[in-house]
């Protein structure tokens, strides 16, 4: 997929506010240190797409952007570690369910994970929750140019594992890296194919 266009569309936290046509959706979400709006600028080779920031926890609102005029790739909110307070955390925690069990435009999210660090608790449960409210998803590693090679493989290899304790299978995942553009193609191509299905399904 060639990204002809890139273009921030809303910015909001009530569901019912999103965009009202019937474009399919593709939702970004993972703990708030994860490398999110750096993969999503390194996806649509714009610099400043998504706002990246020092500080995780930046994104606190549903950000639509429409791609090529014909699909909405959607930034959602980190869960876990964000600096802000509790009562702004119960808020946007409870906006981020009410998309997900919502939005019917929604095709697939991609739960991001931090290639480098054992399973966490926090993102296996996310993740449980998804599967248990049905609702699809792929796995992202991110940062993979942080490590070796063989390291990399063992990590994931372990992630399969501690997923396989509870899923019948493991959910369809890519192995990214911002910096190095490592999964952009894979990632475009596995997007384009879902909307070529949808278009003559």
């Amino acid at each position: 997929m060639k990204i002809a266009s890139a273009e921030f569309v809303m910015s909001n936290s009530d569901v019912a506010k999103c965009p009202k046509n019937s474009l399919p959706e593709y939702a970004f979400i993972g703990r708030s240190n994860v490398g999110k709006s750096s993969l999503i600028n390194m996806l649509m080779q714009r610099k400043n797409l998504a706002k990246t920031s020092g500080k995780p926890g930046k994104t606190q609102l549903i950000n639509h952007f429409i791609i090529n005029k014909n699909w909405y790739l959607v930034d959602l909110p980190g869960y876990g570690y964000a600096r802000v307070s509790k009562s702004t955390k119960k808020v946007f925690q409870k906006f981020i369910t009410q998309y997900f069990e919502k939005r019917q435009q929604l095709v697939l999210a991609f739960v991001l994970v931090d290639c480098r660090h054992e399973p966490q608790k926090i993102d296996l449960d996310f993740m449980q929750w998804m599967g248990e409210n049905q609702i699809p998803f792929n796995i992202i590693f991110t940062k993979a140019d942080k490590l070796k090679p063989n390291a990399l493989s063992r990590n994931i290899e372990v992630y399969v594992e501690k997923m396989l304790e509870t899923w019948e299978e493991m959910p369809q995942y890519f192995v990214t890296s911002s910096s190095k553009s490592i999964g952009r193609d894979e990632l475009l191509t596995y997007i384009d194919t879902i909307n070529d299905q949808l278009r003559q399904g």
